[in-house]
């Protein structure tokens, strides 16, 4: 997908729209974010946050030396004579549980009891397996024996083996999982910075638009996108603040549009941004106290997707349809969100894919469409939705979609087995 040096002059006697690359209109958007606050949670809550600053290590792991099995802690160099034909007899002085030193140094012909994971004491260079050795007991002391050689360093972790004192274990921008938590607690991290969670506004414009738990009504539908776009911002790692839907009306719109400006760090509309007589979100974001950034994309499904800076914050009107909606989520808002909490890769992951079934529509701009990735011989497929559910207002198949399939203008359709180019949902996004 690179971008084109030119953009598209689409306009009309209403809006006067000038069509973007997304490369494009990315980049504007870009300019306009910077990364967010940091506060400090307790590491139980720090699961699926944004850690603010890059870890180092405090010191090293394992810290101390670590026995890698139960035996017997030795000096390597008292086997030297062992053989089948000879053995060497060790005077067992200490034992060693997980979690307890020794105070006893391993001298020649001497040996320490040791559990797995247990400190290896002073003066033993190597540890020997129990099943190795012969047992006695004689005159009140315990004597293992042992009939090969054992090398120094066998069965013992040293010291730094996974990480060295000062190395980098987490990146800032790293989003906490299961792993990271592991790291955390490894070294002590009881609190851990990390970005604070935008807070995102949303609402929705639409006289048509029913809450979800009224009853249906003829020609009217129900606010699905709102909470569609709920679950996107908690992905995305945003706080979101739901303000219900609102009747087409310019007035109403720009008072919402203050409250949700005032108490939030940006805003997400959906609805409102075609070219008729009622999309009041269109013509909200032309007005002059807005820094429009654009108003059209050359993308389909949301070509009319626009984004505005208002009072040095972010306004994103997302196109009322579905399927619309959720692809310029994924492509504007989603990264502005990973880039407030600092994410080295804010953007959909690109990878190359196999077409698995033709895709033969033809567009005069990139197409975004939904489809799944499958694994068959070691390759990558990709399915397109079905042609008949393809459309910007079909909502079904979003939550079968892993992944966006690229369709480029030039391409006059798309035959199974072509390599194409696809982007790769977020795992939350498709179960």
């Amino acid at each position: 997908m690179k971008p084109s040096s030119h953009s598209y002059e689409m306009s009309t006697a209403k809006f006067q729209r000038t069509a973007v690359q997304v490369h494009e209109a990315q980049a504007r958007i870009a300019s306009h974010v910077a990364t967010g606050r940091i506060e400090y949670v307790s590491l139980a809550d720090a699961h699926g946050r944004t850690l603010a600053n890059s870890i180092t290590a405090p010191h090293a792991y394992p810290f101390f030396r670590r026995s890698g099995m139960d035996g017997f802690a030795i000096q390597s160099t008292d086997t030297l004579q062992a053989g089948s034909e000879h053995q060497v007899w060790f005077r067992v002085i200490d034992e060693i549980p997980c979690g307890y030193t020794s105070e006893h140094i391993i001298t020649p012909g001497t040996a320490a009891r040791i559990m797995t994971g247990a400190q290896v004491p002073e003066g033993a260079d190597a540890v020997v397996m129990m099943e190795m050795t012969e047992s006695k007991q004689e005159q009140g002391e315990h004597w293992i024996a042992l009939k090969r050689q054992i090398q120094a360093g066998a069965n013992i972790t040293p010291i730094g083996l996974e990480v060295q004192e000062g190395q980098l274990l987490l990146e800032a921008g790293t989003v906490i999982g299961a792993g990271e938590q592991s790291v955390l607690a490894t070294f002590g991290l009881a609190d851990v910075p990390v970005f604070e969670r935008p807070k995102v506004a949303i609402f929705a414009t639409g006289t048509e638009l029913l809450e979800v738990h009224e009853p249906l009504q003829p020609g009217r539908i129900r606010n699905s996108n709102s909470y569609m776009l709920r679950s996107l911002v908690v992905e995305a790692g945003g706080e979101p603040v739901m303000y219900g839907a609102i009747a087409d009306d310019v007035n109403t719109a720009r008072a919402k549009l203050e409250e949700a400006i005032r108490d939030n760090d940006l805003v997400v509309t959906t609805g409102g941004v075609s070219v008729g007589d009622y999309d009041i979100m269109g013509e909200l974001v032309l007005e002059e106290q807005m820094q429009m950034l654009f108003n059209k994309v050359t993308m389909r499904p949301g070509s009319v997707t626009t984004a505005a800076v208002y009072k040095n914050k972010l306004l994103f009107a997302l196109s009322g349809n579905p399927g619309a909606c959720f692809v310029g989520f994924n492509l504007f808002v989603r990264p502005t969100l990973r880039a407030m909490q600092a994410d080295a890769q804010p953007y959909l992951e690109e990878w190359t894919a196999i077409l698995q079934d033709g895709y033969d529509k033809v567009n005069n701009f990139t197409r975004f469409v939904r489809g799944r990735t499958i694994i068959r011989d070691g390759k990558v497929y990709a399915v397109p939705a079905a042609a008949r559910v393809d459309e910007s207002s079909v909502m079904i198949t979003i939550k079968d979609s892993d992944c966006l399939i690229v369709v480029p203008p030039e391409k006059k359709g798309i035959a199974a087995g072509e390599q194409v180019t696809i982007l790769r949902l977020p795992a939350g996004q498709a179960r």
